[in-house]
């Protein structure tokens, strides 16, 4: 199932290119590699357009997703240049991608991390943020009650490196942005000047998808996706204002199941896409299925954006609206690799 809003908020800002600083810096990290951007004419003849592309976060700096980008960025321009104090202690809340992102940020600088997931984390996802060094706790309530109580754990020698922005909390979720905008410089260079017409980009609270709306609005159309019951920025864009959607929220797709937009994210993603769409774990699974068919093996995030995307291009009216055809070139964020070993396993096989 999959619903969708064109975006009656599309202003059609000027592009506002961010975070060449924060590309170099990634750079010349150690490990550095650009993430593949691979051609799938399967899909492309599926869908009924002239190309598709898949940009692959399957392995950034080790880890299977995108977030290190932005959490290693944001801990450089809050902390300085390193070596760093002892007795300082990275914290965030996540659903898994982006508190291991945090954790490994710890671990390479000598930091302690303290990351907070909400109640029905799945172990595996757990277990991979212990494994970096960090301390996990557990609450009993959604992603959003896990982003209030680590607002309360911040102090002197504690620093918040959430993803996420809400009133007086705006410095250090920017940076992050600016740190994803990496992905974006990757795909001009990788696409070696051909144009995009579509880009469908998942979206959580909202920062991958401001850094995509500051990179590609008014190049091409931008979809975004998210879970049917935690759809917390096609409603906020429905209702004008941003708004918060209570939970519990229990997508498969774990690093969607967030209830409020980001504070700094909103003002780009609201100007910038071009439409929403809400979708089903059914879809998911289903995109998770045909990226295994492509010998892709990509988490529950990636399989949604792909689901999202077929049956946008299935529907007449949402191709009417995006302005999609036998030519357009389409580019899907696939942002995870498998996190989820056993659900993979059972789902997909």
């Amino acid at each position: 199932m999959i619903r969708w809003l064109e975006n009656p908020l599309r202003e059609r800002p000027p592009r506002r290119p961010q975070g060449s600083a924060a590309t170099e810096f990634h750079r010349e990290l150690a490990g550095y590699e650009p993430t593949p951007l691979i051609e799938a004419p399967q899909l492309a003849r599926e869908w009924e357009v002239g190309a598709v592309r898949l940009k692959f976060e399957r392995r950034r700096f080790g880890l299977p997703a995108f977030k290190f980008l932005g959490a290693s960025w944001a801990v450089r321009r809050l902390l300085g240049e390193p070596p760093y104090a002892a007795g300082q202690t990275l914290v965030t809340a996540t659903d898994g991608n982006h508190g291991r992102a945090v954790a490994r940020v710890a671990r390479l600088h000598g930091l302690a991390a303290t990351i907070l997931v909400p109640a029905g984390t799945v172990r595996a996802r757990i277990e991979a943020i212990e494994a970096e060094g960090a301390a996990v706790i557990v609450v009993d309530g959604s992603y959003d009650d896990a982003v209030r109580r680590s607002a309360e754990l911040a102090g002197p020698t504690r620093h918040l490196i959430s993803d996420t922005s809400w009133p007086g909390y705006e410095e250090v979720p920017r940076w992050v942005i600016e740190g994803y905008a990496t992905i974006f410089t990757e795909i001009d260079e990788q696409a070696g000047g051909a144009a995009l017409d579509l880009v469908v980009v998942p979206i959580g609270v909202g920062a991958l998808a401001a850094a995509a709306a500051r990179h590609l609005a008014g190049r091409c159309a931008l979809i975004g996706v998210e879970p049917a019951d935690a759809a917390c920025m096609l409603e906020s864009v429905r209702a004008g204002e941003v708004i918060e959607l209570p939970g519990p929220h229990e997508s498969l797709m774990a690093g969607l199941n967030c209830g409020t937009p980001s504070l700094v994210a909103w003002p780009d993603v609201k100007a910038g896409f071009d439409l929403f769409c809400a979708i089903d774990d059914q879809l998911a699974v289903e995109g998770m299925r045909r990226l295994a068919a492509l010998d892709l093996e990509a988490g529950e995030c990636s399989g949604g954006s792909v689901g999202a995307a077929a049956a946008l291009l299935r529907d007449p009216e949402a191709r009417a609206a995006l302005g999609a055809g036998n030519e357009s070139s389409v580019c899907v964020l696939l942002t995870e690799a498998v996190t989820n070993p056993d659900a993979y396993a059972r789902l997909v096989g």
